[in-house]
């Protein structure tokens, strides 16, 4: 990994496909990235599934499990839940030449898998909400500043739903901001995830603008979401080819690597101000189910204007 104050500057930007740098042109992460490739005092919590931390185009020594078992590493790189949870740590913190996003690479990930490794048969793996809750809390204990979940939620009991909720409840008295995948399920509905006030819903956009079918939409997700890139998106894969993906859980991390990247450049700004700035998109929007695009460089030049950007060193 490079240095934590390194600027993406000085760095050969990589040769992208053209639909590829489209994505990041529409959400204004093209700009962003451009000034800084992220830094390890911003952890990036990834409740997912394990990652193929041997993966040449992943910083293995920047990526820390936590949880009981600490495991991070795929036992099974044939699985679903492997495939997943690197596909997703791709899009964050590989390495800006690879073929993957690699939206903040200097940032450290702190993986909490929640889906078993031998997991097969399913492209959309499923958590159950008490585990969801346990990782959560987890992620926000150890130092996350913004924590990814692209995971579809099962079938909650109000139990259940209510650990759940004291979990986000507990990120957001620490700031810690939860991004979260609307889900595919393309109807009209909400989750105790998606509709908790301090959660940003993400839902998936076109290369052109255009929300895709897919998403899940409801009140809560256009009240409190984002959209973001989510069709055709490349990143990395278990056996050393690059992988290709739709959906939900290929957009959240766009605005979970956003989070981290105005976390490193705006070191003092809390985690209010960090999603207030992401959402300053909305204003003099009307009410509707579907949110708007992500614009990132919104939000750096919203911040630029009332908080200190890092010192170069």
């Amino acid at each position: 990994m490079q240095a934590s104050t390194t600027s993406a500057r000085s760095a050969a930007r990589p040769v992208r496909p053209a639909r590829f740098q489209a994505g990041l042109d529409l959400v204004g992460l093209t700009p962003l990235m451009e000034v800084t490739t992220g830094t390890s005092e911003v952890a990036i919590g990834l409740i997912d599934g394990p990652v193929a931390t041997n993966h040449p185009d992943l910083p293995a020594q920047a990526i820390r499990g936590i949880g009981p078992s600490r495991a991070v590493a795929c036992n099974h790189g044939a699985s679903v839940a492997c495939a997943h949870g690197t596909y997703v740590a791709g899009i964050l913190i590989a390495r800006r030449n690879s073929p993957a996003p690699a939206i903040c690479p200097d940032c450290v990930l702190l993986v909490r898998p929640i889906f078993l490794d031998a997991t097969t048969g399913s492209d959309d793996p499923r958590a159950q909400p008490e585990d969801l809750a346990q990782a959560l809390t987890e992620c926000t204990d150890a130092g996350a500043r913004v924590v990814n979940l692209s995971a579809a939620l099962a079938r909650a009991a109000i139990k259940d739903e209510r650990a759940l909720t004291a979990a986000l409840e507990h990120a957001a008295r620490r700031e810690v901001i939860v991004v979260a995948a609307a889900g595919n399920q393309a109807t009209l509905a909400a989750t105790a995830i998606t509709r908790h006030p301090w959660v940003i819903p993400v839902v998936s956009y076109d290369d052109h603008a255009r929300p895709q079918d897919h998403s899940t939409i409801g009140r809560s997700i256009g009240r409190s979401g984002l959209g973001a890139p989510g069709v055709e998106i490349t990143s990395l894969g278990t056996r050393g080819r690059p992988v290709t993906a739709s959906g939900t859980s290929a957009a959240a991390p766009f605005v979970t690597g956003a989070v981290a990247l105005l976390c490193a450049e705006f070191p003092d700004a809390s985690g209010h101000e960090i999603k207030s700035a992401l959402l300053a998109a909305r204003a003099g929007r009307p009410a509707t189910v579907v949110p708007p695009l992500m614009n990132a460089w919104r939000a750096y030049h919203v911040l630029r204007a009332t908080r200190p950007r890092r010192k170069s060193r």
